[in-house]
């Protein structure tokens, strides 16, 4: 009987989730309900997956509304209608077009007009809908005793007063306006509430027509979306038989690439892998991947295949990815098993400035009506929750603040406790679509089956649900993702080619693992600008673990992650790596476990390991082992079927006869991976992009520095890898009208600073700046400048200060000088040059002071940093001269050193209270690391960027050299009056 129902994905409207909803209807006594948010299709899916769970028959549609003036509803008879109105609603969003109050002509779906359209000449597909309150009006129309286009029309948003006022609070956030100035004519009417069956058919009880014709209609709507099957592309070539054929013969021939003399093994895994994947009917997920890195080789794309489809010698012989999962014993069965439903993951990473055009082959090849974008939602959590409801509200800024950081209605006014209250209530709640981070969908059918798409600021549609729906349906995502750890590498290519006259195959990754000088930079912690290995954190783990080789940054890689972290194996792997005896003591307590996880010392460190310790330790089947592994997502953890199969886990370990305590402690330790540990074959390929890295550092390293510049850097600022440069023998220039590009450029051993450094100078000057000197060559003095280049006094500043002019010999003051009178002191950019240009007069100044630092503070303002070492600038040349070289000989002891404050990383310790970790170069430009707990911090805080004086006590734990910090003091730097 109800035909038009709203959940939250009525976006700033509906107050209902997707199971609230199929609660409310079912215990309001229906069994047949058509969902119809305002025009969105994200919960169809789901309705339809979930109904049965509530005995519903469920029927889907939408309601087409301009802003909340319904124009009319539309309701898919079968898939077919689901198409059409998912296709007109596309269409409108796409334009940002308003709905005509006449719908079009659908063949397969029903509309329904709001009673106010009564005069309407209805098709036969085409009803007019009649609310309560239309009730009194009928019997004063033509459809008094006329009713069989009549059908009830109660639009369902909310069950209760506290819906109702969620719903008003949504409202005023949409419309950005205070809840007291909300219009009615932008809200529900407080009638739009969900009534039971029985109340509904009491009210339209003398009009047992427009009951049946309801009813009538309800039952010729039927929609089957064949849940479990796989609804990706179904064949590459045409059918499976070829598919099968163009797979196996590229394997073949990446057999031969890869491996001189493939033994048994690789031959008999080949085999395993390549029956499963056809009898899964996986053979077109595979070719579309290596199609994807076929497009990216043959357009000179770097890119990097992980996942756990990196666990897949397939993978590896298409060139997917460059890990052996041979050399590495990957897990089968983490990659794919018989049972699994779902093909497997694979993240191809393509540099930041490639990825989009790889995105438009895949529409472009694949068609835009069957590739889309992957969406999600932006949610309500409890910032923006507390924000948006304290605006509609009226509360000043700092009252919304206070209350996010102290939520107890004690101490709240009135309008605060509102605030608190109703700010829990939609949390969680979806705001609007927006994109997935890398997920695009390739389909068999067209993608309007399934949902209607947005058009978001890529360009490209994107579908109206999440990933974890896309699942539900059997629609698996490719990811396509950027980073600019692959720009890098790159450009760096392309740097040490031009710059050195060398080429470098970057794909022959077995010479950059076993590479000595590689290893010993890891070893050292000397990998700054290197992909996922550079952080302070990463630095102190590969210490510990005496990191130098391929297999150890690959489990190091994973143990980093902060599930595995989190649950206080990272520090057992550590202990156990570090003491035989320990690992003897935990082979004993658990043989069947240890034998698991030998590899790993006994320790989860992978998302295989869960599989793993599923199937063999607690006598899992492999697709429950699976569904465990999947419940690392949150968002499925709450599905039954997660926890039944956690159930299981328990019963099968106490059968087994394993203490409870045991049984406790090796699911915590899979509930703590949550969604974070990676897959080993994913481990792998970042540890082989990170020897990439480190090969082009070791034997490249002011080209490999540039690039990293030209990228935007990495963990660290920019300043960090301007120094690291130094470090390495380059000459660093500031910026040059005629030596320096957009981005750094290398000569020889000279990095020129781009001009796109400057903060303030305008892309626009900087453009005209470099197509003149590319039409008539370098610039012959700033006259010369002045005369070719369009440019306003203020952005002519900026260059002279920076010392873009220091080719002419001149002074900066005399430059400046010269610079106003040429520009007449105008602030506004010439339009174009002048004919007759004013001579410069060579005025007779008198002469002009400069203080030593004046270029650095210069530097600081227009770059962000000095050219000069920031030691250099302090006010007090008198300071400790302990460096860290120095550190191993005074372990347990108390000193007193300087350090240039790099990097500061708050956490918490077990009471909850803020402790941080500080990362420091000193004077010679070698790291200090220092640990500030919190009875230090809270005396010794810090004061922002700069030098401070640290001092504290000198621990080393496995290898690793830190400071125990009693106090820190920022020092005093210099200024231009001293």
């Amino acid at each position: 009987m109800l035909l038009n129902c709203h959940t939250y994905y009525s976006f700033k409207y509906g107050a209902l989730s997707v199971e609230e909803f199929l609660k409310e209807v079912s215990s309001g006594g229906y069994s047949t309900v058509a969902l119809t948010d305002i025009n969105n299709t994200s919960a169809c899916i789901e309705f339809t997956r979930r109904a049965d769970e509530f005995n519903i028959h469920p029927v889907i549609g939408i309601d087409f509304r301009n802003g909340v003036q319904q124009q009319f509803v539309g309701i898919a008879r079968n898939n077919e209608g689901f198409r059409e109105l998912n296709e007109f609603l596309s269409s409108h969003l796409h334009e940002k077009m308003d709905f005509d109050p006449v719908a079009p002509n659908f063949k397969n779906a029903f509309v329904i007009y709001p009673f106010s359209s009564s005069d309407k000449k209805l098709k036969e597909n085409e009803f007019l809908g009649v609310s309560p309150e239309d009730l009194k009006k009928l019997p004063f129309t033509k459809w008094k005793n006329d009713q069989g286009k009549l059908v009830i029309l109660q639009s369902s948003t909310f069950r209760n007063k506290k819906d109702y006022n969620l719903h008003r609070l949504l409202r005023a956030i949409d419309n950005n306006t205070l809840l007291s100035k909300l219009p009615d004519s932008e809200q529900a009417s407080p009638g739009d509430i969900y009534l039971t069956k029985t109340e509904l058919l009491v009210i339209y009880s003398e009009f047992p027509e427009i009951i049946k014709n309801t009813g009538q209609l309800l039952n010729k709507c039927s929609l089957d979306f064949h849940f479990g099957e796989n609804k990706n592309k179904r064949f590459y070539t045409g059918s499976d038989e070829e598919d099968f054929k163009l797979l196996k013969k590229e394997c073949l021939k990446g057999l031969k690439y890869r491996y001189k003399n493939p033994d048994k093994q690789v031959l008999e895994r080949l085999d395993k892998e390549l029956k499963v994947i056809k009898e899964l009917n996986f053979c077109s997920y595979f070719l579309i991947n290596w199609d994807l890195v076929n497009y990216a080789r043959m357009n000179n794309y770097f890119y990097v295949g992980r996942g756990s489809g990196a666990n897949s010698l397939v993978a590896y012989l298409l060139l997917i990815t460059n890990v052996d999962p041979i050399e590495l014993d990957l897990y089968f069965e983490r990659f794919i098993n018989p049972y699994r439903t779902s093909p497997p993951d694979f993240d191809i990473d393509f540099s930041w400035v490639d990825r989009d055009d790889v995105t438009r082959y895949i529409f472009e090849k694949y068609g835009y009506d069957k590739a889309v974008l992957l969406g999600t939602y932006i949610t309500y959590n409890h910032k923006s929750a507390f924000r948006e409801i304290g605006k509609v509200f009226g509360l000043p800024d700092e009252e919304i603040v206070e209350l996010q950081k102290n939520p107890d209605p004690r101490q709240a006014n009135e309008y605060g406790k509102w605030v608190i209250q109703y700010s829990s209530y939609i949390s969680g709640f979806p705001s609007h679509c927006s994109i997935h981070a890398s997920g695009i969908l390739i389909t068999e059918k067209p993608v309007s089956y399934y949902t209607a798409t947005e058009l978001l600021p890529k360009g490209f549609p994107s579908t109206q649900f999440d990933m974890h729906i896309a699942e539900d349906a059997g629609l698996h995502k490719f990811d396509i993702l950027s980073q600019r750890g692959l720009g890098k590498i790159k450009d760096s290519l392309e740097i040490i080619k031009e710059n050195k006259g060398i080429e470098i195959d970057i794909n022959d990754v077995k010479r950059f693992k076993n590479d000595s000088i590689s290893q010993n930079l890891l070893r050292q912690g000397k990998a700054i600008g290197c992909f996922y290995i550079e952080s302070p954190a990463m630095r102190m783990l590969l210490t510990k673990l005496r990191a130098g080789d391929y297999k150890s940054l690959v489990a190091a890689s994973s143990i980093i992650r902060p599930g595995v972290a989190s649950s206080g194996m990272m520090r057992e792997y550590i202990l156990r790596f570090q003491d035989q005896e320990r690992r003897e003591k935990a082979k004993q307590a658990l043989p069947e476990l240890y034998k698991i996880l030998e590899d790993t010392y006994g320790v989860m460190v992978y998302q295989e390991d869960v599989i793993k310790v599923a199937h063999y330790f607690a006598g899992l089947t492999l697709d429950e082992a699976d569904v465990l592994r999947r419940g690392m997502s949150w968002k499925f953890r709450q599905r039954n079927e997660f926890w039944k199969v956690k159930e299981r886990f328990f019963e099968n370990c106490r059968a087994k006869r394993y203490k409870d305590s045991t049984i406790s402690e090796i699911w915590k330790q899979i509930e703590s991976f949550a969604n974070y540990a990676f897959a080993k074959g994913h481990s792998a390929s970042y540890a082989v992009e990170s020897f990439q890295a480190l090969f082009l550092k070791a034997y490249y390293p002011l080209e490999y520095l540039t690039a990293t510049l030209n990228n935007g850097g990495g963990f660290y600022g920019i300043s960090l890898y301007v120094h690291e440069a130094r470090l390495h023998g380059a000459q660093i220039e500031a910026p040059c009208v005629n030596k320096s590009d957009w981005l750094n450029r290398i000569e020889g051993k000279t990095i020129y600073l781009g001009i796109g450094f400057l903060h303030q100078l305008e892309s626009e000057t900087g453009e005209k700046l470099l197509q003149e000197r590319s039409r008539a060559g370098n610039f012959l003095s700033l006259k010369d400048f002045v005369s070719r280049v369009q440019i306003s006094l203020e952005q002519l500043i900026i260059l002279i200060r920076i010392g873009a002019f220091r080719f002419t010999g001149i002074n900066k003051k005399k430059l400046l000088w010269d610079a106003h009178y040429l520009l007449g002191h105008s602030k506004k950019t010439k339009t174009e040059p002048t004919l007759f240009n004013p001579e410069v007069k060579d005025f007779k100044l008198p002469e002009l002071w400069k203080h030593e630092l004046e270029d650095a503070f210069d530097e600081i303002e227009l770059l962000g940093f000095p050219l000069i070492s920031p030691f250099r600038i302090l006010k007090n040349e008198n300071l400790p001269g302990t460096t860290s070289r120095e550190l191993p000989q005074k372990i347990n002891n108390i000193v007193e050193i300087v350090g240039y404050l790099i990097h500061r990383k708050p956490t918490r310790t077990n009471k909850g209270e803020v402790m941080y970790f500080g990362t420091w170069i000193d004077r010679e430009g070698q790291w200090i690391d220092t640990v500030h707990f919190p009875p230090s911090l809270k005396k010794y805080p810090f004061y922002g960027p700069g030098c401070y004086t640290i001092r504290g006590k000198v621990v080393d734990e496995f290898g690793f050299i830190s400071i125990e910090v009693d106090s820190i003091e920022r020092l005093e730097n210099r200024n231009l009056d001293n």
